[in-house]
Formats: structure tokens, C-alpha cells, sequence
């Protein structure tokens, strides 16, 4: 989508194709449920499943548009039929279908499938199904999900999980949701998940280790916080996360109640780049672990995207600033939480390293290959401190959690953060006014002098 200086048009509700990702995901059907029955054999790095999944038609079907990445579908079916006809090619799974689905009807399509998974190579890196030394690794940001799974990969498209993972005796796999049954036969174990709440398929993941789990709160904790890690790591695990129960009080008083159940960090054996974030679930590094601040602002970046990013998830690529910048300006209002430089100091901070660089971004629609840029994370913290300066305290996170309250388990534009600014801030010039020179124009803007107490 572009982005037309103070257009004040209701936001487009289709999403797909996404000139982020455009070979990803279909607008011809919106999944409503997942189920996923998986069988792992690490050894070999073997990945056998079958996909169980629920959908409604958005006009009539006569193909259906899967995706899938390095694994052969085996056997397909629409509603217990025998699709004969399908296809694999270039990451998708065409299904031709025996006869049109009706707009509006609700269909299920099942897949049998398998192979020897592998990350997808593309603009970001290496995404999806990585092995680790001693288990498996899941990182789906943006379009890793195919790599272990058929789906109809695009962040607008939210849906509900069951997730089941046979795999070897001895090995832990940690899935979103809730385990709702784990039963053991022989030298293999099953365990079970179920997500109840919507959602993307990028956000789903597999992590598979020999995990033990330690709880990282007391029974008086708003949040159960739980910790997965080896045996010898946990105990350093623990001790790196003893501040995250605070961390999660002070964003529940920023921001709203946290919006799942549970809250579990994985650390990996080994060495990472960067931590993951996935729906109820962060993953760490083992050099992750580390004492200091950049290891703690990592921490506190990871947790705060359950609300921006994983509750509130952006309706396309485009408007990943509402993920990213949310969560950068969360590491410092855990920076001043802490007792460390106030946000204030390190808004001025972030603004003064940016005046410095080369200003040839545009943080609403930064292109594909800067969505990751730190400059889209910083400028978009920016952005939300200078409304935070024009408003004042007060108003601004009134306004935050009325934005996580309001969009809970949604989608969310730019078009609807903007109405949203404007129907909750005391600022002089409008949303869009204020917003553009800051997400849209290449130019620093100054940071506006605060807002009278």
C-alpha cells in the first residue's frame, strides 16, 4: 500500500498481496484454525505432519493457494474428498479443486506432507526450520512458517492452533498456548498445545530442546513467568530474568493487561544473533544470558512485543514500525523503571545518534529491505515520545492502553493508529500533521517542546 500525505480515507481491510512479501499468502480465503499433527525425528532432522485446516471462501474457489517451503505434500483432501489434482512450486501448493467452493462457505482442506525441513533463504536472512546442535529452532519473521507447516502465511491472517509434536523421549518441544496433553510411548512423547486466541502464522513456533522449565514468579504474580532452558543453563537463566516480573508490571501499567495467559522465554544451548519473539513465547540465546544493559533492553524488547506484534499485529509489512517502534520505546521506559538514563534522556539519545547518520528512510513504508533497519526501530520510538511530549504523561498512556484494549488480538494500519491519536490526544495539529514529517518524510523532525503539566 502507499501512503498519500493527509489522506484521511478509511483504511483498506484487504491486506494481500503484500508488496512486502508478494508471493505469500492468499486473499482468497481467511483461515479460522489450524490443526497440526507433527511427528519429529531429530535424528535425521525428519518432519512428517498433517495439516488439518479450517477456512472460509472469500468468493468462488476453484484453486486454493497453500504455503509451503521444502516439504512435498503427499496426500490432499477438501471436506474428506481425495484432491488428485496439486501442485508445488516456488514455495506454494496449488490445490485444484474438484468443484468451485461457494463465497462464504466454510471448507476444510487437509494435508499430508514431509520431508527434510530447512530455513527459506531471502531478504532477511535465513527464516523458518533451523536445527540447532541438540534440537530445533523455529524463527518465522516474516515468512518462516511454511517451513514447517501449509498455511495461508500473511499477518492479517489470524487464526486459532492446536498443535501436536511427537517426538524423541528426553526432548521438550515448547509451542505457543496452552499443554493440554502429553503422553509418552516408548522412546517417544506427545505433547499438545492449543492457542485460543487469534493468531499469524509467523508467529506460530516450534522450539525443541532438552528443556526443563522453571517458574521465574511467585503464586502472587498478575502474569505466571516460566523459563525454558538445559539443565545447566537454567539456573543462569533464572538469574538473567530475575527482573522480568517487575518489567511486566511496569508494562502492564503502561500499556493494559498482558494479553495471554502465560508468558515463557526459551534459551537456547546456543549462540544466537538476535532474540525471537513468538505468540506467549520469547527466545533467547545462550549469550543472551549476559549482565548489562544491552542484554536487558533485548529482554524487555522481546516481552513488550506480546503486546505490540503478537496482540496487535500489523495488517501488512509495511506499518512494522507499529510492531518495532512500540517495542523500542518499552526498553526505555524499562531503562527508567530500572533506575537507569530516564526515557527522555534516551529519546534524546536515539535522536541525537540519528541526526547523525544519513536520513534516507522512511519509517511508515521503509521498502522490504530496511523493515529490520535499527534507524525504523529508533525513529519509531521517536514518534511515539514526541506525542508523548505534546500530550503529556497523562494523556499519552491513556491512549496506549486504549489502543491495546481496543485492537486486542486484532489487526492494525497506520490509518487506524492515526484515528486513534486523534480521537485520544490533546495535540494541536492533527494525527496526520503530526505524523508525517516523522514516519514519512526523510528529514529528522525536532522533538516538540513538552506539554505543560
Amino acid at each position: 500500500m502507499s501512503h498519500s500525505p493527509l489522506n484521511t480515507t478509511a483504511p483498506t481491510t484487504t491486506f494481500i498481496p503484500d508488496a512486502y512479501i508478494p508471493r505469500s499468502g492468499s486473499a482468497a480465503y481467511t483461515v479460522e484454525h489450524y490443526d497440526l499433527d507433527l511427528d519429529c525425528k531429530l535424528g535425521g532432522n525428519r518432519l512428517d505432519g498433517r495439516a488439518k485446516i479450517t477456512a472460509v471462501a472469500a468468493g468462488n474457489l476453484e484453486r486454493l493457494s497453500l504455503d509451503l517451503s521444502g516439504l512435498r505434500a503427499a496426500r490432499v483432501s477438501l471436506n474428506g474428498a481425495k484432491i488428485s489434482r496439486f501442485t508445488q512450486r516456488a514455495g506454494k501448493l496449488e490445490l485444484h479443486l474438484p468443484s468451485p467452493v461457494p463465497a462464504g462457505e466454510r471448507f476444510t482442506v487437509e494435508i499430508r506432507y514431509g520431508g527434510v525441513p530447512t530455513v527459506r533463504q531471502g531478504t532477511w536472512g535465513e527464516v523458518g526450520w533451523e536445527e540447532l546442535t541438540d534440537g530445533v529452532l523455529v524463527a518465522g519473521q516474516p515468512n518462516g512458517a511454511p517451513t514447517w507447516f501449509p498455511c495461508n502465511d500473511h499477518p492479517s491472517q489470524k487464526a486459532t492452533y492446536r498443535i501436536s509434536i511427537n517426538t524423541d523421549a528426553g526432548y521438550r518441544p515448547v509451542s505457543n498456548g496452552t499443554l493440554v496433553d502429553r503422553q509418552r510411548r516408548s522412546s517417544r512423547e506427545r505433547w499438545t498445545y492449543e492457542v485460543n486466541e487469534p493468531m499469524a502464522s509467523y508467529l506460530a513456533t516450534l522450539q525443541i530442546g532438552r528443556y526443563e522449565l522453571r517458574s521465574l514468579t511467585g503464586t502472587e504474580a498478575s502474569v505466571p513467568q516460566l523459563v525454558a532452558a538445559n539443565a545447566a543453563a537454567l539456573h543462569r537463566a533464572a538469574t538473567a530474568l530475575a527482573d522480568q516480573p517487575r518489567m511486566m508490571e511496569t508494562f502492564i501499567e503502561a500499556f493494559g493487561p498482558y494479553p495471554f495467559a502465560d508468558y515463557t522465554v526459551v534459551v537456547t544451548e546456543d549462540e544466537l544473533e538476535i532474540p525471537l519473539e513468538a505468540h506467549g513465547i520469547s527466545i533467547l540465546g545462550d549469550n543472551h544470558l549476559a549482565p548489562g544493559w544491552e542484554q536487558q533492553r533485548l529482554i524487555a524488547h522481546e516481552l513488550s512485543h506480546q503486546w505490540f506484534g503478537n496482540s496487535l499485529t500489523v495488517g501488512s509489512w509495511e506499518d512494522i514500525w507499529l510492531h518495532e517502534g512500540f517495542a523500542c520505546y518499552a526498553e526505555w521506559i524499562w531503562s527508567e523503571a530500572a533506575g537507569g538514563p530516564g526515557t527522555d534522556a534516551r529519546a534524546r539519545e536515539a535522536w541525537a545518534m540519528l541526526a547523525s547518520l544519513e536520513q534516507d528512510i522512511t519509517v511508515g513504508d521503509p521498502g522490504p529491505a530496511d523493515m529490520f533497519d535499527d534507524r525504523v526501530y529508533k525513529r519509531g520510538a521517536l514518534t511515539l515520545h514526541a506525542l508523548r511530549l505534546a500530550a503529556g504523561d497523562r494523556a499519552f498512556f491513556a491512549m496506549l492502553r486504549a489502543w491495546t484494549g481496543a485492537r486486542h488480538h486484532g489487526t492494525v494500519t497506520y490509518a487506524l493508529f492515526r484515528d486513534h491519536v486523534d480521537a485520544h490526544l490533546p495535540i494541536l495539529a492533527s494525527a496526520e500533521a503530526f505524523l508525517e514529517p516523522w514516519l514519512f518524510g526523510k528529514a529528522l523532525p525536532a522533538l516538540p517542546v513538552p506539554a505543560a503539566p
